[in-house]
């Protein structure tokens, strides 16, 4: 079962030692690299990395490298080229933005609205750039 954050939160300052709420809690912890989860995501959506990389519309070279684990800090809208390139779901999309440290879209943000619909409504990356653009918000940077 998943813990929401306001119980893990709950859960951590209700613990007199740290390494008993890590113990107790440990399948709900974020854990992996972010080569890891990207190829899990792969494994588990079917896909081949030569697609999606194509489809992110990266540089293949650095799309592989984000893949292996070489390059570890991508922008928060290479992230979300590689979302939409995979067909990821909201909660995927968010654990994977959670996983790299960057922010998480936002409803609130009218860039992150357009772009949340888009994967929605199963946006390629081009798609979701028209549609970004044509509302006045700035493309995803690749």
């Amino acid at each position: 079962m998943q813990k929401t954050t306001g119980e893990l939160m709950d859960a951590l300052l209700s613990k007199p030692d740290v390494a008993q709420y890590l113990e107790e809690n440990r399948g709900e912890l974020a854990s992996g690299s972010l080569a890891e989860l990207l190829n899990r995501l792969l494994q588990t959506h079917g896909l081949q990395k030569a697609q999606v990389v194509a489809a992110s519309q990266l540089e293949r070279s650095y799309g592989y490298h984000l893949f292996s684990g070489a390059r570890a800090n991508p922008s928060r809208d290479v992230l979300l080229s590689l979302a939409l390139a995979m067909g990821l779901t909201l909660d995927e999309t968010q654990q994977l933005l959670r996983r790299a440290g960057q922010a998480m879209l936002y409803p609130r943000v009218r860039r992150d609205s357009v772009i949340i619909r888009a994967a929605a409504d199963g946006c390629t990356v081009m798609e979701c750039n028209e549609r970004l653009e044509a509302l006045g918000e700035t493309p995803l940077q690749c």
